[in-house]
């Protein structure tokens, strides 16, 4: 007579069947904090863009255009750098403009996991005539 087989499971493909589970759900883990971990990420640039906008616009209106550096923080963690030049679409500077150009550039810092992440705006402004719009 011959041995009979109840039906069901052995212990091993249960074994491999769980084997099978815990490598799926470690993969899906990952991915999900690597998703977490981006939209992170994209919110300090975010916050780091609108910083540097921030400090563009307020070039015109804080010190007029002077050239120089100026420097600050931001909500702790940003920490931002604002360049004021003059500014000649010549590169020898041999003709003059008609109106005062100057280069305004801001480069936004700040630490991510171990290291440091910057966002970096520059514009060209026009100085304003005593009274008149730009």
């Amino acid at each position: 007579m011959g041995a009979s087989r109840s039906s069901g499971y052995t212990l091993i493909e249960v074994l491999v069947a769980f084997m099978i589970l815990a490598l799926a759900l470690t993969v899906l883990l990952r991915v999900f904090s690597g998703g977490l971990r981006n939209v992170s990420v994209a919110s300090d640039y975010t916050k780091a863009v609108l910083i540097a906008e921030t400090e563009l616009a307020r070039a015109d209106i804080d010190d007029s255009l002077t050239p120089g550096t100026v420097t600050g923080r931001a909500e702790e963690k940003f920490r931002w750098t604002r360049t004021t030049r003059r500014y000649s679409p010549f590169p020898d500077d041999s003709l003059p403009t008609a109106v005062p150009a100057f280069h305004v550039g801001v480069r936004v810092e700040w630490p991510d996991a171990g290291r440091t992440r910057a966002v970096q705006l520059a514009t060209v402004r026009l100085l304003r005539p005593e009274g008149g719009r730009p």
